[in-house]
This record gives C-alpha cells, sequence and structure tokens, in this order.
C-alpha cells in the first residue's frame, strides 16, 4: 500500500492516479473529508487526517508500506516558515513506530541551510531531518511548477498581464505536476532499500516572457510581464493577501533564486512543455 500525503493537491493527485493506472493499491490522505467519493470512485482509500495530528497520522502510516512525503504549503496569511516548520516536526514524529519500510519525498531546487526563506529552508531542514531517520528514503529536488503561475489566468485574460516577481527574462527549470507524478511513482515502485537524490525539470528552462508568450498564444491577445521590482517584492506579497512574516519569507526565497539558481547537471526530464500546460489550463478554463 503506497500512502500519499497531499494527495488532493497538484503532485499528490497526479501520484496517485499514476500509482492506480499501474495497479498498485493508494491510500490518498486529505484533511478534505469532502474529496472521499471523488478518490474511492477512482480506485483509492481514502485516510481524511491532519499532519498536524502525529499520533493520528501514524495509524494512517501503519496502513501501508510506502509513503510520498509532501509537506502541506501554509496559508500566506500565516508565518508560512512557522506553520510549515510545525508540519514538517509533526510528519516526521509519526514515522516513528510506522513500520513503513520507504519514504518518497518532495522538496525543491535550490534548498539550502537558510532562516526565513520560504522553501528553501524548511524543505532543506527536512532533507537532513530525513536523512538521520532508519527508513530508506529518496528525495524529489523538484524545479518550479508550472502551476504557480495559474493564478495569472484572470490578469493575463482581462489586462494581458502576467505579474512576476522573477525578472522578466530569468530562466529558470520549470516542470508540471503531472510528469513530478510519474517522477515520483518511478521511486515509490522502486526497490525499497534505494536511496536517491532526484532532480526533475520540464523539457526546457522558461523565463516569465515565456510564461506570457504562451497566455498570449493560448488566449489569442497581447500578454505583457509586469515585473515587480526588487525593492517592491516585501509590498507587493502583502498586496497579494501575505501576511508580513510570509512576504519577507518569499522576498528572500525569490533572492536567492534569483541570486544563486540552483541548476541539475543531469535532471530527471518530464515532457509537458509549458505551452502544453498553460493551453490545458485556459482550456479548462
Amino acid at each position: 500500500m503506497h500512502i500519499v500525503l497531499g494527495g488532493t493537491g497538484h503532485v499528490g493527485s497526479a501520484l496517485a492516479r499514476e500509482l492506480i493506472a499501474r495497479g498498485e493499491p493508494v491510500t490518498v490522505v486529505t484533511h478534505d473529508p469532502d474529496k472521499r467519493g471523488e478518490w474511492e470512485a477512482r480506485g483509492a482509500r481514502v485516510a481524511v487526517a491532519d499532519v498536524r495530528d502525529s499520533a493520528g497520522l501514524r495509524e494512517v502510516l501503519r496502513s501501508g508500506r510506502r509513503l510520498f512525503l509532501l509537506n502541506p504549503p501554509a496559508d500566506p496569511a500565516s508565518d508560512t516558515d512557522a506553520v510549515e516548520k510545525a508540519g514538517v516536526a509533526s510528519i516526521l514524529a509519526a514515522l516513528e513506530g510506522s513500520g513503513l519500510e520507504k519514504i518518497v519525498a518532495e522538496s525543491t531546487y535550490g534548498a539550502q541551510p537558510l532562516e526565513r526563506a520560504g522553501d528553501l529552508g524548511v524543505l532543506y531542514a527536512m532533507e537532513r531531518a530525513l536523512e538521520s531517520q532508519p527508513i530508506p528514503c529518496s528525495v524529489i529536488r523538484a524545479a518550479y511548477y508550472m502551476s504557480n503561475w495559474d493564478a495569472a489566468l484572470s490578469s493575463a485574460r482581462e489586462r494581458g498581464v502576467v505579474t512576476s516577481f522573477l525578472p522578466a527574462n530569468f530562466r529558470l527549470p520549470m516542470v508540471a505536476s503531472r510528469d513530478l507524478g510519474r517522477a515520483a511513482a518511478e521511486l515509490m515502485t522502486a526497490p525499497a532499500v534505494e536511496s536517491v537524490v532526484r532532480y526533475a525539470e520540464g523539457p526546457r528552462r522558461y523565463s516569465p516572457e515565456d510564461v506570457a508568450a504562451c497566455y498570449a498564444s493560448a488566449l489569442g491577445r497581447d500578454v505583457r510581464v509586469e515585473q515587480v521590482p526588487r525593492e517592491r517584492w516585501v509590498e507587493g506579497f502583502r498586496e497579494q493577501g501575505f501576511s508580513q512574516a510570509a512576504a519577507e519569507s518569499y522576498a528572500a526565497m525569490t533572492a536567492a533564486t534569483v541570486d544563486g539558481l540552483e541548476l541539475a547537471q543531469d535532471p530527471w526530464r518530464g515532457p509537458t512543455t509549458l505551452r502544453e500546460h498553460i493551453d490545458g489550463l485556459v482550456g479548462a478554463g
């Protein structure tokens, strides 16, 4: 039995669907009981659990042998670093006595020992903690999610604008959630003793200008990048509803990415292009 934390999110649901398609038994873990019927209809078991409840989560983990660990993202209106660190600590506590034989954990490109820099620091600490516990663990360092640009659909459609905190011509690795699901499925079904770090990205690297061009093509209208200058990053995140603490963390994460982008030498590459992702998003909307 494969246990998929965050099984109703972008990456977790892609993994769950891939495993089910391969005939593998799957338990989708979600905090939303309304998702039960949808996943049971697909052939999965569903466990409603809160990652902050270590004892309850441990009972769920005991029902399976392999775990996909994705730390749930915090509400940006909260202190995201504090909430996500607490989530990691609770999940790590739940691993003790779980009887699991293997873990596959989702991390990020650029994870490094930073404080108050969002996922870069939180997931780096998670990686180190997983290294020190006894269950064999593989890590996916995922590129920038293409789905991070989904929120730009409304402004692209209505105003012809994609707002970006990254420089308009800054190219970075990006990856589609469905491809991360495939990458995770490969590791979940690999021998239990295998412990690897896999960098995962799409077929090529993209810039915010490429995002605008893809939206322009899909929507049939001109779309341009509206770049938020560095000195306004914190203010810009605050305008989007982030707490002060979260805005500062995300600004620090953006700075670390722009100033020291991590690039993998030989990454696993998914086939989905940015244009395919945005075409699908616009078509679904």
